[in-house]
């Protein structure tokens, strides 16, 4: 990592998510949200400014894992959080969100963003990306059909392994 990249990384590192003063932190909101325990949010957010660095040191457009997009969105709703102590005063620019528009052309530039995503992320931080919050594309595209559900309204139960889909 080059020297202006390794300051930028250590200011990424250092930015705070989680507000100490806050009754349900950061962290502990997205693990709620997505039914993961803290420790995994946590990883999750560490994952996170790890993509918003490869955002700022890429030549290409990037592509997140699922869990990293959904500190994602739950970073934009914190509106002053993300646009002016991340955006602003951490990173020096602004980092956009943009969905894909749907479709099979959409579908084939998302995956093949994403693997040039989890190259580079090998290439700057010298290992792989942990599997179990950046799978292999097969995987991150493969598996999309998500739905908002109230828990207090609704059981979930997973479908047993041996229903493909």
């Amino acid at each position: 990592m080059i020297e202006p990249h390794r300051t930028l990384w250590s200011k990424v590192k250092a930015f705070e998510l989680d507000e100490p003063t806050s009754s349900l932190v950061f962290s502990q909101r997205l693990a709620r949200e997505n039914g993961w325990t803290t420790a995994y949010s946590l990883r999750v957010i560490f994952e996170y400014k790890k993509f918003l660095f490869l955002l700022c040191i890429a030549e290409h457009p990037l592509t997140p894992s699922d869990q990293v997009d959904q500190a994602w969105h739950l970073h934009l709703l914190y509106t002053e959080s993300y646009w002016i102590d991340l955006c602003e005063n951490t990173l020096g620019r602004a980092i956009h969100h943009g969905p894909t528009r749907g479709g099979k052309a959409e579908s084939e530039k998302y995956e093949s963003l994403y693997e040039k995503t989890l190259k580079l992320y090998a290439a700057i931080f010298e290992e792989s990306a942990p599997a179990d919050i950046w799978p292999n594309a097969e995987i991150r595209f493969g598996q999309v059909n998500f739905q908002r559900v109230n828990l207090d309204k609704n059981w979930v139960l997973k479908k047993p392994r041996f229903f493909k889909k």
